[in-house]
């Protein structure tokens, strides 16, 4: 059929590339920007609380089982396809162009949600700081229009902060999340210091309050602690050596970033009961309760600084994202020009920022990380297939990484992804096949017909 039409593998015009700058070192701390943040500062106390308790080790053991299997085969794919649309590339070159299509539409959800959400809880924590040295904003700037305010402003502002740097250039990008990175991770040996001093065992009984099923559901919840490796595979184009530094990226920035999870959440439920951890910020109010004051204060930035990080390498994603689609005609082409000075979309980068910022603006936050987490879970299932259909299909291309153990990482993979996907809401999953017929509608009425490959024909 004509909308099962494939795309060449590597087959982006040179004159329209992006500069090389990122080494793997660079997206290793761009792969824990997008990791830590939200996950381990909300996340893993609100799952304790509501849905495993003390055994939330083991949501985050299972959360990072699936990331890990997807994460090795985004790195075989990546080295071996490369280009900047990540999932969406793959599924180009794998399935053809409207399994692309509906793929790149999923991650145009999970990546502008993503930063429209955590834009919002961005500036709550910005706020609650500004709160504390007597700065008050009103709520009419600090709240949407649903819950009584005008505009979120300080999401707004972070949102075309981001858009300027990005705007400036990938390399300024990246140092500044190094930056960034430095100061979180500093914060969570804070926390891991101080309440490793603190452990109360009785804290830990009962491990498994709410069964196996709470621990598949907060495993479910908890993998948007995850978002953010797939990232990485949109650098391609702008990596040195991606053959070697993409792999090398995500794989170590996923294992370490399991690591810490496992860590504070096996502490944070050690230093007071679960039960008193579903509350916005779990991580510095436990410390307050310990009595810590002062490192509460220390994991109030480290918050900000994640959540900045997780902003900067998502919009920096669906920046790359957009600019594949746009070149293969999927969106409009006239938004794919590369800026000559700072090698960037500037166009794309803009737009989006404009969507996101509205979103943060002026949205509720409902069930966000949900609708986020299925989007996320139907590309990994995705890029775990493609891994055995291109070792069908072109058995003969170049794989500077090869999976190990194949077909039964990606068989893993696709297990894991497809279980967590049935542990979520049903209502979410209305929504997800709301956004999908949405999307195949626009494919017919414009895409099918502006397509690159529709025009060579």
């Amino acid at each position: 059929m004509s909308f099962l039409r494939k795309k060449p593998i590597n087959s982006v015009d040179p004159k329209s590339s992006l500069h090389r700058t990122l080494n793997a070192f660079d997206l290793t701390l761009m792969g824990i920007g997008a990791i830590i943040g939200a996950g381990v500062f909300v996340l893993t106390g609100i799952a304790a609380a509501t849905k495993a308790g003390p055994a939330i080790v083991f949501s985050y053991v299972i959360a990072g089982l699936a990331s890990m299997f997807a994460a090795l085969a985004y790195a075989e794919l990546a080295a071996s396809i490369g280009g900047a649309g990540s999932a969406y590339s793959y599924a180009y070159a794998g399935f053809g162009e409207f399994f692309a299509w509906l793929i790149g539409w999923d991650l145009l959800l999970e990546y502008i949600v993503s930063v429209g959400t955590v834009a919002i809880g961005w500036s709550g924590y910005v706020n609650n700081f500004f709160q504390a040295i007597h700065i008050h904003l009103p709520d009419a700037l600090t709240k949407n229009p649903f819950e009584g305010g005008v505009i979120n402003i300080l999401a707004v502002l972070i949102i075309f902060l981001l858009t300027a740097l990005l705007c400036i250039g990938v390399r300024q990008s990246a140092r500044f999340n190094a930056v960034i990175v430095y100061i979180k991770m500093v914060t969570i040996l804070i926390f891991i210091t101080v309440a490793s001093m603190h452990v109360k065992i009785e804290h830990w009984q009962p491990f498994l309050p709410f069964g196996w099923t709470g621990v598949m559901q907060g495993a479910s919840l908890v993998f948007f602690a995850y978002i953010g490796f797939d990232a990485l595979s949109t650098a391609v184009e702008e990596t040195i050596n991606p053959q070697r530094s993409v792999p090398i990226g995500i794989i170590c920035s996923v294992i370490i970033c399991t690591i810490i999870y496992i860590a504070v959440s096996a502490l944070l439920t050690g230093i007071v009961s679960y039960t008193t951890l579903n509350v916005h910020s779990p991580v510095a109010d436990a410390l307050l309760q310990i009595g810590y004051h002062t490192a509460a204060g220390f994991i109030a930035v480290g918050a900000i600084a994640g959540l900045t990080t997780v902003m900067l390498v998502m919009f920096y994603g669906v920046s790359r994202i957009c600019l594949a689609m746009s070149r293969d005609g999927l969106l409009p082409s006239a938004i794919a020009k590369i800026h000559p000075q700072t090698r960037t979309p500037i166009y794309i980068i803009v737009i989006n920022g404009v969507i996101m910022s509205i979103i943060a603006g002026i949205a509720p936050i409902n069930r966000a990380a949900e609708l986020v987490n299925i989007g996320t879970l139907a590309a990994f299932t995705f890029v775990c297939a493609g891994t055995i259909v291109f070792r069908w299909t072109h058995p003969d291309i170049s794989r500077p990484f090869k999976l190990p153990f194949s077909p039964l990482i990606p068989l893993l993979g696709i297990f894991f992804c497809i279980y967590l996907m049935i542990n979520l809401p049903a209502v979410t999953w209305w929504r997800f096949m709301i956004w999908a017929v949405v999307g195949v509608i626009i494919y017919f009425l414009y895409g099918w017909k502006h397509s690159v490959l529709s025009r060579k024909k």
